[in-house]
């Protein structure tokens, strides 16, 4: 069976780290200027999508103690989702495509985006059902081959069997150098072309799916 793999911020939804670095400062009381330092500046977030810190609990613990920042995980939720907007064609071209053959969700994320999908953003959810799969689960992070290589042995696929939809040039890159057929998103006038590849992938043994 085809494995369809897609990217989630900036490919499945839009995302605005502008937006949401205010939500948190407005949630815990600490500045954006010191959330971004402390935090961004400071390599955490990457590490948390490496999976340094297992939980999202572990996630939130360490966040404070880094920033003086004490969240609940719902406003984690709710300052991520203040920054994320659905793309609509990018979503039913998932939908679509949970008809074709596996459908998978492959994002950098740390573990409270685990924990909050299914309320972020129930319509992808919906479709996905458990096939999550982000770097916090699998300690490497896109756009690392041993990254895509980790997805197709979790998913038992080949690297010719398998479609990969991301933003990024970079990961777009690291998937083809793999053997993965990729596709670059940028913008919603990309999504008709996104449906042409999808349909050519799934023709390409010379039969339709």
């Amino acid at each position: 069976m085809d494995l369809y793999l897609f990217d989630f911020d900036k490919t499945l939804y839009a995302y605005d780290f502008r937006k949401r670095l205010p939500a948190l400062s407005r949630l815990s009381g600490v500045s954006e200027y010191h959330l971004a330092k402390t935090w961004w500046a400071g390599g955490y977030e990457v590490r948390a999508e490496l999976g340094e810190w297992k939980t999202a609990e572990d996630y939130l613990d360490v966040f404070a103690e880094v920033t003086g920042a004490r969240l609940t995980l719902d406003q984690w939720c709710e300052a991520r989702h203040e920054a994320s907007t659905p793309n609509a064609g990018v979503i039913e071209a998932l939908r679509r495509t949970s008809g074709l053959g596996e459908v998978s969700l492959f994002s950098n994320n740390p573990p409270p985006f685990v924990a909050t999908l299914s309320r972020m953003a129930p319509d992808v959810a919906q479709i996905l059902g458990p096939n999550v799969l982000v770097s916090c689960q699998i300690g490497i992070r896109k756009p690392s081959p041993d990254a895509y290589r980790a997805a197709l042995a979790h998913y038992r696929a080949g690297a010719e069997d398998t479609f990969f939809v991301d933003d990024s040039a970079a990961n777009i890159e690291g998937a083809r150098s793999i053997g993965i057929t990729a596709f670059h998103y940028t913008a919603d006038t990309d999504v008709p072309a996104l449906n042409v590849a999808i349909d050519a992938f799934a023709r390409r043994n010379g039969s339709p799916k």
